[in-house]
């Protein structure tokens, strides 16, 4: 088991590496943003340890980024503690969120627990209703009828389809598709929804995007 922690204040981050490394993990540290992004891109970790407040590239950035190519498990320490930041990293992918000051068991009891969900994998082949993805061909079907959608058309059915139940806000939407931060002034998220409704729900009797007034879009199927 090895774990990366991305840590830029020298005694937190030693702490950590020596905890861990006596507790029987594997460790890496790297001190700034951009360093942990390149070594959780380029190594294979079982889990990362992820401060928000970094130099050159801050936690929000890091975790963005890497959800665009994988699905390393990961826990946000940091001494933001308020809930629109707790909701923030979740809402980007975090898979736990522990706020500093912090027990160093309690921490090392959140790390076994998300060890033990084992490593995510990407399907393959998503299914809703008659609705079928094929995400390494980029190809979409439904009843049997191929709809040829662009590449960022398919980008935002890939993460509707993947989080099907859940509502995604605009913002988390934009980051993750457009790779930007959502500007309310800005309505490139309706569009694309409109775009992509009018390819895989109006030619048919069944829809499967749905808007949530004042919270976002949603997937699924609905009798």
């Amino acid at each position: 088991m090895r774990i990366l922690i991305v840590e830029d204040e020298p005694k937190t981050g030693s702490y950590l590496l020596k905890g861990l490394q006596e507790s029987g993990y594997g460790a890496d540290l790297a001190r700034n943003g951009a360093d942990g992004l390149h070594m959780a891109l380029e190594r294979d970790y079982e889990l990362i340890v992820l401060d928000v407040m970094l130099p050159v590239m801050d936690g929000w950035t890091v975790l963005r980024k890497l959800r665009e190519r994988k699905e390393t498990p990961v826990l946000f320490l940091t001494a933001r503690d308020e809930v629109p930041d707790r909701v923030r990293g979740l809402e980007l992918g975090a898979d736990d969120y522990l706020v500093k000051p912090f027990a160093f068991a309690e921490l090392l009891a959140r790390i076994k627990t998300l060890l033990r969900r084992g490593p995510v994998r990407e399907a393959e082949m998503l299914r809703l209703a008659d609705l079928e993805i094929d995400v390494l061909r980029h190809r979409v079907t439904r009843a049997g009828q191929r709809i040829d959608l662009t590449p960022k058309e398919f980008a935002l059915l890939h993460l509707l389809a993947r989080r099907q139940g859940e509502v995604l806000s605009r913002s988390l939407i934009a980051s993750q598709v457009w790779d930007m931060n959502f500007d309310s002034d800005t309505n490139v998220v309706d569009v694309a929804i409109r775009r992509l409704r009018a390819k895989i729900d109006d030619p048919y009797t069944a829809k499967l995007v749905h808007t949530v007034r004042g919270m976002g879009y949603l997937m699924e199927e609905r009798c």
